[in-house]
C-alpha cells in the first residue's frame, strides 16, 4: 500500500479556506439559501480561495450536494476535504466507524460531490466500538483505490478526561500516534482561535513536528470575534451558539474586550477585526490553515483577503494581553 503524506505541501500554506457547514448546518435556519450558498462558494473561490471543507453529515447530505454543483465546473480549482462516520438521527448523533460502512459512505460522498476522488477524506469521530485501528485501515484501502488521495482527523470537541489532568488533546494525541501507524495523517482539524486557543500546546506542535497539516475550524470563534453579533440578540433554537456557555447574553457582554481588541489593531491595518483574527492564526504556524464558515459571499471575500494582512510584533503583543475567554462555567 502506498504511504502519502502530504501534510501542508497540498493545503497551501498561507492560505485561507472556506468551511460549507454553516450554509446548511448549525446556524440559523431562515438566513439558508441553496442559491446564495452557492454563489458564497463561487465567491470564494473567485477570491483565490482552494480548499472547501464539508461533510456527509451536514444538512446531512445537503452540503456535500452544493459543494458537488460548485465543482461540476471548477473541479481543477479546488481542493476538496469532506469527512464521514457520524450519522444524524432526529434528535441524536452516533459514531459509525464500521469498515462497511466507511466504503459505502465514501462512494455516496463522491456521487454527492461530484467527483471522481476526494483530496483528502476525514474521520469525524472515531466509533468507541470499533478499533480505530480498523476504521482508519478501511479509509487507506480507499486511498489503495483511487477514491481519496489522503487522510485527515477530526478533533473538533474534544476533551480531557474528567478525573485526570491530561491536556485537552492528549487523547487525540494517542489516538493519532495509533493511526500513524497504520497510514499516515496529513492533516488534523480542530478548534482554534483567538479564543480558544487550547490547541497551540500540544497539538499544534506534534502536526508541525510531522508535517502534518493543521486545519483551524472555528478561527473567528463561532462569529462573535467579527464583531457582528450583539449580546442578547438571541439565536434561533436549531442554532448551535443558542446552546454554546460563551454565547449567553452575560458571556457575551463579558467577551466585548476581546472584540474591542481585535478592532484596535484591525484600525492600525485598515482591515475588519475579523481579518485580524484569521491572520492571528495563520501567523501559529506555515502548516495552519484558518478554515472559517460562512454563508455570505461577501465576507467569504474579507475573509480570503485576510491572507495578505501582516500583523506586527506590537499586534501580537496587544492580542496576547487580552482577557481570556469567558463562559458559563467560569
Amino acid at each position: 500500500m502506498e504511504r502519502r503524506n502530504i501534510g501542508a505541501t497540498a493545503l497551501e500554506a498561507g492560505a485561507i479556506g472556506l468551511g460549507c457547514m454553516p450554509m446548511h448546518w448549525g446556524y440559523t435556519a431562515s438566513q439558508r439559501s441553496g442559491e446564495g450558498a452557492l454563489r458564497t462558494v463561487h465567491a470564494a473561490l473567485d477570491a483565490g480561495t482552494t480548499l472547501l471543507d464539508t461533510a456527509d453529515m451536514y444538512g446531512p447530505f445537503t452540503n456535500e450536494l452544493l459543494v458537488g454543483r460548485a465543482l461540476r465546473e471548477r473541479r481543477s480549482e479546488a481542493f476538496v476535504s469532506t469527512k464521514c462516520g457520524l450519522l444524524v438521527g432526529d434528535s441524536h448523533i452516533v459514531a459509525n466507524g464500521r469498515p462497511g460502512y466507511v466504503k459505502r459512505a465514501c462512494d455516496a460522498s463522491l456521487r454527492r460531490l461530484q467527483t471522481d476522488v476526494i483530496d483528502v477524506y476525514q474521520l469525524h469521530r472515531p466509533d468507541p466500538e470499533v478499533p480505530v485501528e480498523e476504521t482508519w485501515g478501511a479509509m487507506a484501502e480507499l486511498v489503495s483505490a483511487g477514491k481519496v488521495r489522503a487522510l485527515g482527523w477530526c478533533a473538533i470537541g474534544a476533551r480531557p478526561h474528567r478525573r485526570s489532568r491530561a491536556g485537552r488533546y492528549d487523547a487525540t494525541i494517542r489516538q493519532l500516534e495509533r493511526v500513524q501507524q497504520v497510514f499516515p495523517v496529513s492533516c488534523v482539524q480542530v478548534e482554534l482561535s483567538v479564543w480558544s486557543q487550547e490547541a497551540l500546546d500540544a497539538l499544534v506542535p506534534w502536526c508541525a513536528s510531522r508535517g502534518v497539516g493543521m486545519l483551524a475550524a472555528m478561527p473567528l470563534g463561532n462569529g462573535f470575534l467579527s464583531g457582528t453579533l450583539t449580546p442578547g440578540q438571541g439565536f434561533e433554537p436549531e442554532d448551535l451558539r443558542a446552546r454554546h456557555p460563551r454565547f449567553t447574553a452575560e458571556m457575551m457582554a463579558a467577551n466585548q474586550p476581546i472584540v474591542a481588541g481585535l478592532r484596535r489593531v484591525a484600525l492600525r491595518h485598515d482591515a475588519t477585526a475579523a481579518q485580524v483574527a484569521l491572520a492571528w492564526v495563520l501567523a501559529q504556524g506555515r502548516h495552519v490553515i484558518p478554515v472559517p464558515g460562512t454563508k455570505k459571499p461577501v465576507w467569504a471575500v474579507q475573509n480570503a483577503a485576510a491572507a495578505q494582512l501582516r500583523l506586527t510584533p506590537e499586534d501580537f503583543a496587544e492580542i496576547a494581553a487580552l482577557p481570556r475567554a469567558m463562559g458559563s462555567w467560569d
